[in-house]
């Protein structure tokens, strides 16, 4: 079981899937951007194999019996996705080793703009993904609800902790949404609350969930979980914090001093260190909002075999191995990746399904943007 310690242990669902008329759309450019966790423009890139499986490290090196290659997968797929470009190029590395005949084409982009670009699709009466690899689960779910996604069961599911298990989107990895303060700020936040302390004032940075998909996963904890609530966010905005875009963009302002404390990602502050930032982690007492990223089939795909194998192989131990590699905890159990600095809480993802609109038009009153 997972160490997680859960707001709700039901599992994330969608119903039936979509009629939309599927189209192939070649790649247009190639451009490096940012995640969900780091802002820039959107890309639209096909992965070549040396690029691929130098991302990828050790992850790629060696292509196990469970994902040999299967000859009679072949065509394009095209992976919607605001997950960080080395875990993709190093999934899709891992991909192409067992599936050479398939043709992965990667439009990335943070949470935000990839939500516009499929709003925009819908519009035009078609979707042009085969597959969405995203943030978190409020984002996904919300397409599950349309009707939007494949009902499926990939085998590779059976080994997942059932809350990361659903009827037609699946986790794969997990985003620890933790505080940070710069090296010389004692004493440093304890607990979440600490954020709103008067010694924070005008000091606090926090991510735009409008924007991060994270964000948008951690505003579901906090408006839903009893002693939080949206007056959190008012304690908040009442002590001055500053909205940014992206965790790390908090991240970057506290390493540059422009803030004393602020709300990110495990991942974005561990890199960060790594290059020598001088700043710390610190994980609340009360534990790190776990927010898992989900990955799934797009009803409409016409390749729909090619896109299943990339699902089973993302949940799949070289699956998971892969993304453990770029430094993700992944929802595998022994899948190596970084292990967890404290307790973990999760959002009832149940409660918040079908509430994505109203959470953030009641955070937008508070903050705006």
């Amino acid at each position: 079981m997972s160490p997680l310690l859960r707001a709700s242990a039901a599992s994330p669902g969608a119903r039936g899937r979509a009629s939309l008329r599927p189209l192939v759309v070649a790649v247009a450019a190639s451009l490096v951007i940012a995640s969900c966790t780091q802002g820039g423009p959107a890309s639209l890139t096909a992965p070549t194999p040396t690029a691929a499986e130098s991302a990828a490290g050790s992850a790629a090196g060696s292509v196990p019996p469970s994902v040999s290659p299967t000859p009679a997968l072949s065509g394009t797929i095209r992976l919607y996705t605001s997950v960080t470009q080395g875990t993709v190029d190093a999934v899709v590395a891992v991909y192409k080793a067992a599936h050479p005949a398939v043709t992965v084409e990667v439009f990335r982009a943070p949470t935000g703009e990839l939500a516009g670009r499929i709003a925009a699709e819908q519009r035009e009466g078609r979707i042009r993904g085969d597959i969405l690899w995203l943030t978190d689960p409020l984002s996904i779910q919300a397409y599950a609800s349309q009707g939007l996604l494949r009902t499926w069961q990939p085998a590779a599911a059976a080994a997942l902790d059932p809350a990361y298990r659903g009827e037609a989107f699946w986790g794969t990895r997990l985003l620890n949404m933790v505080m940070i303060r710069g090296a010389d700020v004692t004493p440093g936040p304890a607990s979440w609350k600490d954020l709103a302390d008067p010694a924070y004032r005008d000091a606090v940075a926090i991510p735009d969930p409008g924007f991060a998909g994270s964000a948008f996963g951690a505003l579901g904890y906090f408006a839903l979980t009893e002693g939080y609530g949206l007056d959190f966010y008012r304690s908040l905005k009442a002590n001055g914090a500053v909205q940014v875009k992206s965790p790390d963009e908090v991240t970057t302002g506290v390493a540059e001093g422009r803030f004393k404390v602020g709300m990110t990602l495990d991942y974005s502050a561990r890199t960060a260190i790594g290059k020598g930032s001088p700043i710390e982690i610190v994980w609340p007492d009360t534990g790190a909002i776990a927010i898992y990223s989900p990955i799934a089939v797009v009803g409409a795909t016409d390749n729909a075999p090619a896109a299943e194998s990339f699902v089973e192989l993302v949940l799949s131990d070289a699956g998971q191995r892969a993304i453990a590699s770029t430094g993700w905890q992944p929802v595998l159990p022994g899948a190596g990746g970084p292990q967890p600095g404290g307790p973990q809480v999760a959002p009832d993802w149940a409660t918040a399904f079908g509430r994505q609109k109203e959470l953030l038009a009641d955070y937008r009153a508070i903050f705006g943007g």
